[in-house]
């Protein structure tokens, strides 16, 4: 907090947190409804500005949500009744009715209805024009209520390309008039891995954000794990689909055990398995099986094994790490990455030994993708510190602390680093 600033009042954090939670499922409402992005966008930030204002006056709502809801979509209508650009008048009526009739888009075949807007924005987002990381970058701003800031973190990118995506995405959505619909079963396929990328990336966003004072959002895990399981609703017979559903079951199955009573991050070895929720890994193994039994192993499939060997270990030592260094390997030659690699040298030095996971380390440390990432030098740090090599390991964990956003990332290693001074003090 600024000095001199008065501290934020009741309805003001209210708004922070439901505006956080909701901005996605609002926004993808009015991009349904008004049929354009930047308005919708825009409708959004005039409902926030009337709730700052009457919130102020009033207090918040018993419904923030509900609230916060209605009257975007109040100001849609005034915004179609207000249009002039409209081909005709039954046209902007049609609009308005579908406010409060919300479109089915059955599929012909199934008679399934698409049970979300959010998910009907994603492929509205993820269409085969736009570029695929302009697909990626403007979905997850729109329907993962991603900053532009964590986009660009999730990338590793920086913050600038990002912008420059989502604003390319959202001309070429305007200058090729594409549809605000669901595309054909025949043409689903098309942006299926965008659409699962988008996905994973917002639940990692989730599992370990990239910024702020909390070691997991817990509402991007759930938003991502709901929108995975409409997704495989869609499409029941793709197996990476329903190999990400179980990737991010069986991943989440730990998130609250990996955190302390007071929020601090707790590593594996640490953690309280009892914490664990079996019902979650039980649904994450049941949606592996079923992955392997109708597809070939792709990228998330090998992840989901990975999880699964975490998930179904009783104890930290029976682990089986050779498995999991072995399943990164296969990872990395069918989606290569320094990110996997790096991994990888984590599960080797579990198995094999800290100077096994450090020589792997070295021959991705110039990695571009890596040079702002603070999980490379702590994750050398970690393996120089338990060779007991102390001032080599402190550099590393001030090279991360350059680097880290996380505040409870930031906090452990700061400890790290103070353990590994105290080593090399009394060393000497």
């Amino acid at each position: 907090m600024a000095r001199g600033s008065s501290p934020p009042q009741p309805h003001e954090t209210i708004l922070e947190e439901v505006f956080r939670r909701e901005s996605a499922r609002i926004v993808a409402t009015l991009v349904r409804i008004l049929g354009d992005i930047d308005l919708a966008e825009e409708v959004l930030q005039e409902t926030l500005v009337v709730a700052i204002e009457q919130w102020r006056a009033s207090g918040a709502p018993a419904n923030p949500a509900a609230w916060l809801t209605t009257v975007g979509r109040n100001r849609a209508i005034d915004h179609l009744r207000r249009a002039k650009n409209f081909r005709s008048k039954s046209e902007a009526l049609a609009r308005e009715q579908a406010i409060f009739e919300p479109q089915s888009n059955m599929d012909d075949e199934s008679g399934t209805a698409i049970p979300d807007d959010r998910l009907r924005l994603i492929f509205i987002c993820c269409h085969p024009a736009l570029p695929a990381e302009s697909r990626v970058a403007l979905t997850l701003r729109l329907v993962g209520g991603l900053t532009t800031a964590e986009i660009a973190r999730a990338f590793l990118v920086p913050e600038a390309t990002v912008a420059q995506r989502i604003v390319r995405a959202k001309r070429i959505i305007r200058d090729r008039r594409i549809p605000y619909a669901i595309p054909e079963r025949t043409e689903m396929a098309a942006c299926t891995a965008s659409v699962l990328t988008v996905i994973y990336l917002t639940f990692n966003e989730g599992y370990t954000a990239g910024s702020g004072p909390s070691l997991i959002r817990v509402d991007l895990c759930a938003e991502a794990i709901r929108l995975g399981r409409l997704l495989i609703g869609l499409m029941p017979d793709a197996s990476e689909a329903i190999s990400l559903l179980a990737l991010m079951e069986l991943q989440a199955s730990r998130n609250r055990a990996r955190v302390g009573s007071d929020g601090e991050l707790v590593l594996l070895a640490d953690q309280d398995r009892s914490l664990w929720d079996r019902e979650l890994i039980a649904q994450g193994l049941d949606h592996l099986e079923y992955a392997r039994s109708i597809g070939t192993s792709g990228a998330y499939l090998l992840q989901a094994e990975i999880a699964a060997c975490y998930a179904i270990a009783p104890t930290m030592a029976d682990t089986d790490w050779h498995r999991i260094a072995a399943l990164f390997a296969d990872l990395a030659r069918i989606a290569p990455s320094p990110v996997v690699v790096l991994n990888r040298a984590v599960a080797v030095g579990m198995a094999e030994g800290p100077a096994a996971a450090l020589a792997l380390i070295e021959a991705i440390s110039d990695a571009p993708a890596l040079r702002e990432y603070h999980m490379l030098p702590a994750t050398r740090a970690d393996f120089l510190r338990r060779l007991e090599r102390w001032t080599e390991a402190a550099a590393e964990y001030r090279r991360a602390l350059e680097l880290v956003r996380n505040e409870r990332e930031r906090a452990f290693l700061l400890g790290r680093l103070a353990e590994c001074e105290a080593r090399w003090r009394g060393a000497q």
